[in-house]
């Protein structure tokens, strides 16, 4: 077929007399006041976005759009409107004195928390051009804005080319819904000024077109052009402008799309069109607010950088899909749709950041989502956009499950919400022993965290998830009444506490076992092992595996045990949920160390070698995608709520410091799943990696919205003298805490707007003198703390040594 239809404006003289376009110019005048983040130039040709809750664009930094990712493989980039593609992407020109400058080789990008901005210096040619994408809140379409600046001395009569690269096809398994995707056509309309694409097969529309009262012609010549996968098609405009010496002009281009009609789709365009300033404004001041939720003032700057535009990466992740629901993605480029696991870590730091709106709607569509597929309480762990779900639900997310829906009924006390999942709990709890746990020792079989072929024994994550999902709904069914399940569930994970720490423990190698299971299981998984670090030139893993499997030769392959093979990153979720032994804890933490980098903690152990301690650089992948030899952000948050749970603060900072180094190393404003620039380029589980360490154990907020108690025991790092955090949002109540711990004497304020609810304030017992309101007070003494409950408005306590 033709890709190419192009079209010119012959408006150079209309475009010339107008003024500028206030609401264009307004917009880029308002990022001059904007916080942004200036990208590195080695890192241009790697991947960004620009993104709303309905329509998001990823492309290159420097301007252009490759084929990108391979979960749809080359199709993850371009412009989006779930469950659809709108665009593969578009280029540009500037045409000065007949030269031509194609706009896909950017010179510097700038990120913003909800815009973008690339500048292209056109050598020799007295003309810059600056390009900025914009994404409104709730619409189906977006905005590029192209300003040309005449820097030269002399008048410039410039040609702007814009061309569109139309590719409308399915979201990843839309063959499962009926989603085929056939050939595009593009059509102009004289009397609108637009063009029209459709996809032949279905109501997929996408439209574009640039400011009013400009009349285009058609012409079939590209100036610049290249070749992206799929079955669309191509079409274009061009101006020429007149630009006096010093003056500049700014080109709108306006792109909608609709998964129903043309007309929704024009109406679309029509609106951002009419409404770009009100709609920059609105969500300007929405990540105002985003930005004040949990707003922290820390002596570290960078960690306190990074934490501010973690809120505003969760952000970018936001879908909102007719039909589906609304929640967030996993990451972006290749993980845009929903996820059990993912949404669950990422929960618990959302809703110590005031995300209540996002939990909500993430947790009903998870839900939704989970009773339509299995029914039973499992819970999903992969659906696409289309509501086509891929994998029905690991073991560990069930239990999870139990576990986020306590998290948020501690924040929020809504009783109706607890009403609303226990019974989802319920049925969860008992999928997960009935059909998994096939000889009754309480542990659950099958892939937990940890996706590694034959892995799929009783695993550690599996079990120490399990317990604390038990101990939670034992006191969610305590709440709602139901004691004698209550009980039930307790006595549980009291006896999975015990099995955790006995049968768990791998005393030689001062770990707990990757999983539990058979001499012969773990003969298998050893040699597959041996291959895997054998190939990554791992010789003391070779070397320790073999002499695992030299032992456990000796020994019944049908003894079960439990097994340190791969060091994988789970054997410290024992600390992460604070059910290890204190003992087995602080030798597996000291022992968790050693499977380190300067960016944090390895997936699995036996990736690691002597020099990981020096990599500071690029990660280098395989060549097809693979998290072989990666470091990532979940896991080394795990690693620093473990040392926290067990009153290390200094390491837990240690790894939140080394996750920092990964925030913007390869995208301004970002971190990539894997540290430092492999992966997804933007994560939402992030969240839980910081939200959870610095929200809820340094500055120490442990609610009890249920009983209108906020708990307070901030556990700071040693060299944080004074910390604060504002607007932290606990059911109907608002806190703001500050803390200085200076010359012997640690101050404590906490002020609240519901000033009946009970703020407890927990001081060490080393210091020996506690005063409230000048005065020293008495105080119950509980391991190892000094609990002073209070009301009011403004509280303050003073303890000193």
């Amino acid at each position: 077929m033709i890709r190419h239809i192009l079209f010119v404006v012959v408006v150079g003289f209309l475009l010339s007399c107008q003024p500028t376009y206030s609401p264009e110019q307004i917009l880029f005048e308002d990022l001059t006041a904007q916080e942004g983040l200036k990208g590195k130039s080695e890192y241009l040709a790697s991947p960004f976005v620009a993104a709303g809750d309905r329509v998001y664009l990823i492309g290159h930094q420097n301007g252009s759009f490759p084929d990108l990712g391979w979960h749809v493989e080359g199709e993850m980039g371009g412009i989006w409107l779930h469950p659809i593609k709108l665009m593969d992407g578009f280029t540009a020109s500037i045409n000065v004195d007949g030269e031509n400058y194609c706009l896909d080789k950017a010179t510097s990008f700038t990120n913003y928390p909800f815009s973008n901005v690339l500048q292209f210096p056109l050598e020799s040619s007295g003309i810059e051009v600056e390009r900025l994408h914009f994404v409104p809140d709730g619409k189906e379409g977006m905005t590029v804005l192209f300003r040309i600046k005449n820097v030269d001395k002399s008048e410039k009569t410039i040609q702007f080319q814009f061309n569109a690269f139309v590719d409308l096809m399915p979201v990843w398994l839309g063959e499962r819904t009926g989603m085929i995707d056939q050939a595009d056509v593009i059509s102009f309309d004289e009397m609108t000024n637009t063009f029209s694409a459709k996809d032949q097969g279905n109501p997929w529309f996408a439209v574009l077109g640039t400011a009013e009262g400009i009349s285009l012609l058609p012409q079939d010549e590209l100036a610049c052009t290249y070749s992206p996968k799929g079955n669309g098609a191509t079409a274009g405009f061009s101006l020429e402008v007149n630009l006096p010496a010093g003056s500049e002009q700014i080109i709108p281009v306006f792109i909608a799309g609709s998964t129903e009609s043309e007309l929704k789709a024009m109406e679309t365009l029509v609106d951002l069109r009419q409404n770009l300033d009100t709609d920059w404004f609105a969500k300007k001041k929405r990540y105002e607010d985003l930005a004040q939720q949990a707003e922290i003032q820390i002596p570290d700057a960078e960690l306190q950088q990074t934490f501010q535009w973690i809120k505003y990466n969760t952000d970018w992740l936001v879908r909102e899909v007719p039909g589906i629901g609304r929640g967030f993605g996993a990451g972006l480029q290749d993980y845009p749709w929903f996820f059990g696991v993912d949404s669950e870590y990422t929960i618990q730091g959302l809703i110590a950041t005031g995300r209540k709106d996002l939990v909500y709607s993430t947790l009903e569509l998870i839900h939704n989502l989970s009773e339509k597929e299995n029914g039973n309480g499992r819970i999903i762990h992969e659906v696409s956009t289309n509501g086509a779900v891929f994998n029905p639900g690991n073991i560990n997310e069930t239990p999870q499950w139990a576990s986020t829906i306590w998290e948020v009924y501690r924040w929020t006390g809504d009783r109706e919400f607890l009403e609303k999942y226990f019974p989802s709990i319920e049925k969860g709890l008992d999928w997960l022993l009935r059909e998994n746990d096939k000889d009754g020792n309480l542990l659950a079989d099958g892939y937990g965290m940890m996706e590694i072929h034959g892995l799929k024994s009783e695993m550690i994550d599996v079990a120490a998830y399990s317990q604390k999902a038990f101990a939670d709904a034992s006191k969610m069914a305590e709440i709602l009444g139901k004691t004698d399940l209550s009980k039930s569930y307790q006595q549980t994970a009291d006896a999975l506490v015990v099995k955790i720490n006995s049968d768990f423990w791998v005393e030689e190698f001062g770990s707990y076992a990757d999983f539990i299971g058979t001499v012969d299981e773990a003969l298998h998984l050893i040699d597959d092992a041996i291959i895997r670090a054998d190939t990554l030139k791992k010789p003391w893993a070779v070397e320790e595996l073999k002499a695992t499997k030299a032992k456990l030769s000796t020994l019944p392959k049908n003894q079960k045990q439990g097994f340190v093979l791969f060091h994988n990153w789970v054997v410290n979720t024992p600390m992460e949920t604070g059910i290890a032994d204190r003992e087995k804890a602080k030798i597996a933490l000291a022992t968790a160390k050693k499977y380190t980098n300067p960016f944090g903690t390895f997936v699995t152990g036996i990736d690691r070698d002597e020099q990981a301690e020096n990599e500071d650089g690029s990660f280098a992948g395989s060549k097809s995608f693979s998290y072989t030899g990666a470091v990532m952000t979940l896991p080394t948050g795990v690693s620093a709520i473990g040392e926290n749970n067990y009153g290390n603060p200094d390491a837990a900072l240690d790894y939140l410091k080394r996750m920092a180094r990964s925030f913007g190393f390869a995208l301004p404003g970002s971190m990539y799943e894997v540290s430092p620039d492999y992966g997804m380029f933007t994560q939402a589980w992030n969240m839980y990696s910081f939200g959870v360490p610095i929200v809820m154990q340094f500055f120490g907020i442990q609610p009890d919205a249920g009983k209108k108690v906020i708990h307070i025991r901030p556990q700071m790092p040693s060299a944080w003298e004074e910390a604060s955090i504002q607007k932290v949002i606990v059911g109907d109540n608002e806190i703001k805490l500050s803390y200085v711990d200076k010359s012997g004497v640690r101050t404590i304020e906490v002020e609240q707007i519901q000033s009946k609810w009970g703020i407890s304030i927990e001081i060490p017992d080393e210091f020996s003198k506690v005063k409230v309101l000048g005065k020293e007070v008495s105080s119950d003494t509980k391991d190892g703390y000094r609990r002073i409950l209070m009301t009011g408005k403004k509280v303050r306590v003073e303890a000193s040594r």
